[in-house]
């Protein structure tokens, strides 16, 4: 079989040293800084020193940028989802490998978590980001009930509550943790783990954790 000659089109660049990458990354500081609906493409030239059609070169909108980073972690947060449905054993032991993982997405995309937090269903890019949020909520959901199921939560945790309150501990973290300098993932994954399953795990007769 004969081959033949192919066009490739090069990818397109911007100014020297803002790819998409780097641009998003400095967009969702802003983002974060100002508030989404506050910004604007004006504001956003200014701190990155290039021209909005420079921008316009990488993204069609202001729209595109935010999507592009609520779902960086929410990617992040199914990714553990994924694991999880892949694990064997039960699911008190899943719920809290989902935790734990839910933590070191946060350290490692903590910019991108903080904003999909402030997301409040004003636009479209919104509320498709607050439906996954919703659809990752009832996966967790699910798991507390499986483990009330198999016996290892107390009983008189409602399960909705439950996940709502464990992950509600997971987020808060988005509102005083800082990277440099601070506790590592592992260790904060820890300290939440043992705050939110010591208190959720059923007591054995003997006092001890099932």
């Amino acid at each position: 079989m004969g081959t033949s000659a192919v066009s490739v089109t090069p990818p397109r660049r911007g100014r020297p040293g803002y790819d998409l990458e780097s641009l998003l990354a400095v967009a969702v500081k802003v983002f974060n800084e100002r508030g989404y609906e506050a910004t604007s493409m004006e504001d956003l030239s200014r701190r990155l020193g290039i021209t909005k059609s420079a921008i316009y070169h990488h993204i069609a909108s202001k729209d595109e940028l935010l999507r592009l980073a609520v779902d960086r972690a929410l990617d992040g947060l199914f990714e553990a989802a994924d694991e999880v449905a892949a694990m064997d054993g039960r699911a008190i032991d899943k719920l809290e490998h989902l935790v734990r993982r839910s933590v070191h997405v946060l350290v490692e995309r903590l910019p991108f978590v903080t904003l999909l937090l402030r997301v409040r269903g004003n636009t479209k890019v919104e509320r498709q980001a607050l439906a996954r949020r919703r659809r990752f909520d009832h996966l967790v959901a699910e798991l507390v009930q499986r483990a009330e199921a198999e016996g290892d939560v107390r009983p008189d945790v409602d399960p909705a509550v439950a996940s709502r309150l464990v992950f509600g501990l997971v987020n808060s973290l988005t509102e005083w943790y800082r990277p440099r300098g601070g506790m590592g993932a592992d260790a904060l994954a820890d300290t939440v783990c043992k705050i939110a399953f010591d208190g959720l795990r059923r007591q054995t007769s003997e006092g001890e954790t099932g």
